[in-house]
């Protein structure tokens, strides 16, 4: 990893990056892509090492409070956050001003902060999503190799439950001839069932996407552990930049199905108007020095 100072932390939308570049490994991942002009070797994490200073900054010249998010583009809890803790020190300065928090990861890590992510939703508002993708143990490791499998993600939405804070899940991407059957989906779905998540994202069974700079890696990787599927998506697909599932009406349909019996939100909209509306006493809050 290396060490950079930004001169930013927060995006238009309330939202930010401490880190560029992850070790997860996953093989589909689209932040690989050329167009977010990474120029360094993916794994050799780039550190916003300045970014707590920055965001305090940011904080304290707010005048409306609000849910600032982590995790879009590059985990917030990969391997490097356990020796440097920059997410937990972003997190403390988020407390510290009463706005809300919403981390998006795929790692146990997370549970390391459970202390200050419910104090922050005692206090005004926290959401952890966590994304899912295949309920079968050695797949997850075929396709998510460096981060804790499904099951362990499953544990950790449970325990997030019992201790008060709500929860999305990201269930994407599928990818065509590899996660995207019935089994996958239902697996996946009781899940979140019995973790008790607010809501389901699946970007209508979408979120497979294949451009300049992620393709070449995902094709390379699928090569070694899916002999012929490279050819069909080829034939397929193209340089296509979204790659459906030929499934994708049915699983969804599925999901909405599902989804509705337990009353659980599927429609984009509506949970990202749960995740980003704050309550409506946060400006009562004070500061804590």
């Amino acid at each position: 990893m290396h060490f950079v100072n930004a001169k930013g932390i927060l995006n238009a939308h309330n939202g930010m990056n401490l880190y560029r570049g992850c070790t997860h490994g996953c093989i589909y991942c689209d932040s690989r892509s050329d167009c977010y002009q990474i120029d360094h070797i993916f794994e050799d994490i780039e550190v916003k090492q300045n970014a707590p200073e920055l965001l305090e900054d940011a904080l304290r010249r707010k005048r409306k409070k609000c849910v600032i998010g982590t995790g879009s583009m590059c985990d917030p809890y990969m391997h490097c956050e356990a020796e440097l803790k920059l997410t937990r020190r972003c997190l403390e300065i988020i407390r510290k001003y009463g706005f809300g928090a919403s981390v998006l990861t795929k790692s146990d890590l997370v549970l390391r902060d459970i202390d200050i992510l419910k104090d922050i939703n005692k206090r005004v508002k926290c959401v952890v999503q966590m994304t899912l993708t295949t309920y079968d143990e050695k797949l997850c490791r075929i396709i998510e190799p460096n981060v804790c499998t499904t099951r362990r993600r499953y544990e950790v939405l449970k325990i997030c439950k019992e201790e008060g804070i709500p929860t999305v899940v990201w269930f994407t991407p599928m990818l065509p001839f590899i996660n995207d059957t019935e089994e996958n989906v239902r697996g996946i779905l009781n899940y979140c069932f019995n973790a008790g998540v607010k809501g389901i994202i699946t970007f209508g069974m979408g979120g497979m996407t294949l451009r300049h700079g992620d393709r070449k890696y995902y094709y390379a990787a699928i090569d070694c552990h899916f002999p012929g599927l490279k050819q069909i998506y080829t034939q397929k697909y193209g340089y296509d930049y979204h790659v459906p599932s030929d499934r994708g009406n049915e699983l969804i349909n599925i999901i909405k199905t599902e989804c509705e019996s337990h009353s659980v939100m599927h429609n984009e909209h509506d949970i990202w108007k749960y995740i980003n509306d704050m309550p409506e006493n946060t400006e009562q809050l004070q500061i804590e020095f």
